[in-house]
């Protein structure tokens, strides 16, 4: 039986696009993603996800925990990726999917995250701090932005006249890299496990 993925995002799914080219639909693959949802109607993850068939779920209420737990149940979902999802979900999801909730963030975290840090604001935050490197966490998901326990990382290193934009760039492409390996272990496991530095970059190679 395979293992069942819901995913949600209100953007571009680029995200949900590297999940489906490593675990393509109707193909036998060990991992299936059975769903996505949406809180954007003009989300391109939903056009990603109607391309690919999979079934969508455009959120009425993305506050209504009863809502989520409604589509989740229906596809029997074994776990729910947050991939570029912009809101928080409702604390009654988290609750109810304990410890199968997990989040790819564009940074290293536990730095550069909270509310408001997405998109280029994360970047250029990672910037103007000097650090060395940047990358890409898989972190669980809890009642607050970004604060759950980091499973995976993967590391980007900051270049001599990197701006926001290409950094960006060089970090999206880490993640596309980093999110199907943390949901292929998930899938061996039977639930999300951590990785190390070296497990990561053996799988992403």
């Amino acid at each position: 039986m395979s293992f069942r993925v819901a995913v949600a995002a209100s953007g571009s799914g680029s995200n949900l696009g590297a999940l489906l080219d490593a675990f393509p639909p109707r193909s036998g693959s060990p991992v299936e993603v059975a769903l996505v949802l949406s809180n954007r109607r003009e989300a391109g993850a939903l056009a990603r996800a109607r391309a690919a068939g999979v079934p969508l779920h455009l959120l009425a209420d993305p506050d209504s925990a009863d809502e989520w737990i409604t589509a989740l149940r229906a596809v029997s979902a074994d776990l729910l990726v947050l991939a570029g999802y912009l809101k928080l979900v409702p604390a009654g999801v988290v609750a109810a999917y304990s410890g199968r909730v997990i989040n790819i963030h564009p940074a290293l975290l536990p730095d550069f995250g909270g509310a408001g840090m997405y998109g280029l604001r994360v970047h250029r935050a990672v910037l103007e701090s000097g650090v060395r490197r940047s990358g890409a966490s898989v972190h669980l998901v809890d009642e607050a932005y970004d604060r759950g326990a980091v499973l995976a990382r993967a590391y980007v290193p900051i270049e001599e006249g990197d701006t926001p934009e290409l950094l960006a760039t060089r970090v999206l492409a880490a993640e596309h890299r980093l999110l199907p390996a943390v949901v292929a272990a998930a899938a061996r496991a039977g639930r999300p496990v951590p990785l190390d530095d070296n497990t990561v970059a053996e799988m992403t190679s």
